[in-house]
C-alpha cells in the first residue's frame, strides 16, 4: 500500500497521511489499525482482497489478527458469531452468494445482541452468474437486524469501517453492522484517501472493549447462549431489537459528529448535494451517486434545480431525513441496483414512498428504475437521462412509467448466434476400443484399454477457444479422463476456473449437455438430475439409452465448501461420478488457500514474510474422505500417467452405471499461480507421483490397490525435488524452513505408509 505526502489535519491533532487506495485496501487497513481478534473468512470476488490485504500485513507483522480460514461462508459466520460470542471483537468480508450462504447466520447474531463489523463489497446475485456489482446482495440483508452503513468512496469505507465498530459497541445499540460498498466500483479502483498514520489513534477514537456483557468465557458468571423461547419471550426479544436498531440511527449521528471533530470529514445520515432547494433529485445508493453529481452542477448552470440524495446509513431507514430533504421536490427518482419481483419497484422505493406518506403535505412523485445489474456501467449520461426523466414528471405533473427498467438491450433475432459444432452424441464418443469386465475371482474390474495413439481419434468433449491459462492442466487433465468415457455424458461444473474459462454467454465450450451450480451444490444438484433421468425413463417419459454418464467436474476448492453436498451424495450412492481436479487452491478468485494446499505453500491468504511462511497446516484428503464413505469406487490419477488414468475413467463409468458413485481425484497444473513454467505441467506431475506426495490408488469395493509404486520400480525421489519446481514452494526449502520442510516430509512419509499398509491388507 503506497503512502505519498503527509497531511496535517487542522481539526485535531491526530496526523493523517494521504495516499492512493481502493475500497479493499482502505477496509483491511481500518481493521489493522483496530487490530480485531477474529476474522473468520471464505474468499469470493469482490470482497477476496480484504483477507489477502490482511494476510499480507499479518506476514509484515502489521497486525495481530488471528485470520480463520473457513471452510465456506456459512462457517465464517459461525466462526466470526463463536468469536462475538467469546466477547472478542470480530471482522468479516464477503459477496453476493458467499453473503446470502451465510444469510441464516446473521440473524442469530443480531438477534443475540452481539456486536461485529462485517463488509459487504456488493455483487450480482447468481443466477445466471455474474461477479460485477449490483445490490442484489445488500438488499436480501435488509430484513437480518443488522445495522447498515454504505460506503461510496475508498475514503468512506476507511471511515465508515472505524465508525462502525464504535457503533456495533454502543450500549444502547450492541448490533452487528454492515459496511456495504460496491464491487470493482469502489473496491477496486483507487482514490485518494487520508488515514491516521498511528494506530492509536484510531483504537483511542473506538475505546476498549466494553465490559460487563455476558460472553461465553465468563466461568464466574455461566450463561446460556440462543435458549429456545416461546412466541412472548420472542415477541419481547425482537421488540427490543428493534428499538436497538432505531436507537442507532441518533447513536450514528453522535459518533459521526465525534469523528468529523477527529478527522475532519463528515458523514451525515444523508449525503444531500445540491438539496437545499431542489425541484427535482435522485435518490442513489453508493458510487451512483458520485457520478451524478456532475450533472448535478450542468443542471444547475442551466437553471435546473437539480439534486442527489444518498444515504450514509439505510438500517435504520433514515425516514425523517429523507422527507425534510424532499420537502419541496417535486420529483424524486429512485434508482436501485436490484429488483423486488413483481413489487412493482425494489425495496428502497417503497420505503422512501413510505416514508412521504406520513407527511401529509408532501406531494413528490417517485418513479422507481431498477439499473446497472451485473456491473453494468452508469455513466453521467446515465444520470443525465434520470434527471430527464424526473424533470418531465415534475413539469406535467403525471407520472407516466412509475417503474421501469433502465439500460436494456433487447436482442435483434437477424443477429443470433449460429451453432457452430454439429451436436455430438453417442456414437461419436463410442469407440469400441475400451473393454471392462467383472472378474468374479477377485471382485474387481479388469479394463482393456488400445494404445493411446488409437484414442486419439476419439472427439473431445470440450471444444476448442476456451479462456484457460497457458499451461493450465484442467482441459489436459478432463480430456484425458473423458478418453476412457465411452458414449453420451451429462456434465456438472461447479463454479470455478473450468466453469469461468469456458461458458462466457453467449459462447460455450461444452460440446454435450452442461450444467451449472455454486460451490456448495453441484453434488446435490446432479444427483437430482440423475434420479429424474430414471424416474422419468421409468414412466416412458424419455427416450434415451441407458448409457448415459453423469459426471460432475469439482476443483478449485469445491471440495471445501462442497464437501457436505459430496458426502450427502456418496451416501446416497447416485449412479454418478465426481471427478475433482486439484489445483491446490481456490484459483479462480485469485490463488487463495484450500484445504487441499499443502503444508507451506505459498498462496495469496497464506503469505510468506518474516512473520509467516505459508500454510500453516497440512491439505486435507479428499480420496481417503470419500473412500470412508463406502461408495464402490474411489481412484487418484493424473495426466503424467494417462494408461492410469484412462483405465480409471473406464472403471469409474462402469461403477457409476451398474452400481453407483465413483470419485475421482486429479492432480493438475496451476503455473499461474504455482510461479512454475507452462511447459512443466508433466513434469511437475511426474514428480509429485515418484515423490510420493500425491500416489496412484483405486479404492474398489472397499479394497485399496496402488497402481504406481516409485519404490518398486526404484524411481522414488526426494520431496524436494518436487518442490523445487514452484515458485510457491521454494522457499521451504531455504535452512531456515528446515523445520517446516521436515513436518512436511514426514506427513507425506506417514500417508504412504499407511496407503501401503492398506494395499498389503485387503480392507483396512
Amino acid at each position: 500500500m503506497a503512502m505519498t505526502e503527509k497531511n496535517i489535519q487542522k481539526q485535531s491533532d491526530a496526523v493523517q497521511i494521504s495516499t492512493f487506495e481502493s475500497g479493499n485496501e482502505m477496509a483491511a487497513m481500518a481493521a489493522a489499525q483496530i487490530n480485531y481478534h477474529i476474522m473468520g473468512y471464505f474468499p469470493i470476488t469482490p470482497s477476496t482482497e480484504v483477507a489477502q490485504y490482511l494476510d499480507m500485513m499479518k506476514s509484515k507483522g502489521m497486525h495481530d489478527i488471528e485470520l480463520i480460514a473457513a471452510d465456506g461462508e456459512h462457517g465464517s459466520a459461525g466462526i466470526c458469531f463463536g468469536a462475538a460470542a467469546a466477547g472478542a471483537r470480530v471482522f468479516n468480508a464477503t459477496s453476493a452468494n458467499g453473503f446470502l450462504y451465510m444469510i441464516e447466520q446473521l440473524p442469530v447474531q443480531s438477534g443475540l445482541r452481539f456486536p461485529m463489523v462485517m463488509n459487504l463489497v456488493t455483487r450480482a446475485v447468481s443466477g445466471p452468474l455474474d461477479i460485477r456489482g449490483d445490490h442484489s446482495d445488500l438488499y436480501y440483508g435488509l430484513n437480518t437486524g443488522w445495522v447498515i452503513l454504505t460506503a461510496r468512496t475508498p475514503q468512506a469505507v476507511y471511515d465508515m469501517n472505524i465508525m462502525a465498530l464504535k457503533l456495533s459497541e454502543h450500549k444502547d445499540v450492541r448490533l452487528p453492522v454492515l459496511v456495504a460498498y460496491d464491487g470493482f466500483y469502489t473496491s477496486h479502483q483507487k482514490r485518494k484517501v487520508d488515514l491516521f498514520r498511528d494506530r492509536e489513534t484510531v483504537q483511542e477514537f473506538i475505546g476498549e472493549v466494553p465490559s460487563g456483557y455476558p460472553n461465553a468465557i465468563d466461568k464466574e458468571n455461566p450463561v446460556t447462549i440462543g435458549a429456545h423461547m416461546n412466541g412472548d419471550d420472542l415477541m419481547n426479544n425482537h421488540y427490543q431489537q428493534s428499538e436497538a436498531l432505531y436507537k442507532a440511527y441518533d447513536v450514528y449521528k453522535d459518533i459521526a459528529a465525534e469523528y468529523e471533530a477527529l478527522s475532519g470529514r463528515k458523514y451525515d445520515i444523508l449525503d444531500n448535494y445540491g438539496m437545499e432547494d431542489a425541484e427535482v433529485a435522485l435518490f442513489l445508493l453508493n458510487s451512483a451517486s458520485e457520478s451524478s453529481k456532475d450533472v448535478v452542477d450542468r443542471l444547475r448552470a442551466k437553471g435546473i434545480k437539480a439534486g442527489v440524495i444518498s444515504p450514509n446509513i439505510i438500517r435504520p431507514f433514515p425516514a425523517e431525513e429523507i422527507r425534510k430533504s424532499l420537502k419541496n421536490v417535486k420529483a424524486v427518482l429512485v434508482g436501485e441496483r436490484a429488483d423486488s419481483y413483481g413489487a412493482k419497484g425494489a425495496n428502497l422505493t417503497h420505503e422512501l414512498k413510505s416514508a412521504l406518506q406520513e407527511d401529509p403535505d408532501n406531494r413528490t412523485l417517485v418513479l422507481s428504475r431498477v439499473f446497472g445489474l451485473g456491473g453494468k456501467d452508469f455513466y453521467a449520461d446515465d444520470a443525465e437521462a434520470f434527471f430527464d426523466m424526473a424533470i418531465e414528471a415534475a413539469e406535467s405533473g403525471v407520472i407516466a412509467e412509475p417503474f421501469d427498467y433502465y439500460g436494456i438491450q433487447p436482442g435483434e433475432p437477424e443477429k443470433k448466434l449460429e451453432q457452430v459444432i454439429e451436436p455430438m452424441t453417442g456414437d461419436t464418443y463410442k469407440t469400441g476400443l475400451i473393454k471392462v469386465t467383472e472378474d468374479e475371482e477377485t471382485n474387481k474390474l479388469k479394463v482393456r484399454i488400445p494404445p493411446l495413439r488409437q484414442l486419439t481419434a476419439k472427439p473431445k468433449r470440450f471444444a476448442s477457444g476456451h479462456g484457460a491459462c497457458p499451461g493450465c492442466g484442467i482441459f489436459p487433465g478432463l480430456e484425458l479422463f473423458f478418453k476412457g468415457i465411452e458414449g453420451d455424458a451429462v456434465i456438472l461444473f461447479h463454479t470455478g476456473c473450468g466453469y469461468v474459462v469456458t461458458t462466457a454467454y453467449p459462447y460455450s465450450s461444452h460440446k454435450q449437455p452442461f450444467l451449472h451450480n455454486l460451490f456448495q451444490n453441484g453434488p446435490a444438484t446432479l444427483s437430482g438430475t440423475v434420479e429424474a433421468f430414471f424416474e422419468m425413463k421409468e414412466r416412458g417419459e424419455i427416450d434415451i439409452d441407458d448409457d448415459f454418464t453423469f459426471v460432475m467436474v469439482t476443483g478449485d476448492g469445491g471440495m471445501d465448501i462442497g464437501m457436505g453436498s459430496a458426502i450427502g451424495t456418496a451416501l446416497r450412492n447416485h449412479k454418478m461420478i465426481i471427478l475433482e481436479y486439484d489445483n491446490e487452491g481456490y484459483m479462480n478468485t485469485g490463488s487463495q488457500m484450500s484445504y487441499s494446499t499443502p503444508l507451506g505453500h505459498m498462496t495469496s491468504t497464506t503469505s510468506v514474510g518474516k512473520e509467516k511462511q505459508g500454510k500453516a497446516f497440512h491439505h486435507k484428503d479428499t480420496a481417503q474422505i470419500m473412500a470412508s464413505t463406502n461408495i464402490p469406487y474411489v481412484f487418484t490419477g493424473t495426466e503424467a500417467y494417462p494408461q492410469d488414468l484412462i483405465k480409471k475413467a473406464a472403471k469409474a463409468q462402469w461403477y457409476a452405471q451398474n452400481e453407483g458413485m465413483a470419485y475421482g481425484k486429479i492432480l493438475i497444473t496451476c503455473p499461474l499461480n504455482w510461479k512454475s513454467a507452462d511447459r512443466d505441467g508433466e513434469k511437475i506431475m511426474k514428480a509429485a507421483v515418484e515423490s510420493c506426495f500425491f500416489p496412484l490408488y483405486e479404492v474398489e469395493r472397499g479394497e485399496t490397490t496402488i497402481t504406481y509404486n516409485p519404490e518398486a520400480k526404484k524411481k522414488r525421489i526426494e520431496l524436494s525435488e518436487w518442490l523445487r519446481y514452484m515458485g510457491k514452494t521454494k522457499h521451504m526449502l531455504k535452512e531456515e524452513n528446515k523445520g517446516m520442510l521436515q513436518e512436511f516430509e514426514n506427513e507425506v512419509e506417514r500417508r504412504w505408509m499407511t496407503l501401503k499398509a492398506k494395499n498389503d491388507t485387503p480392507y483396512v
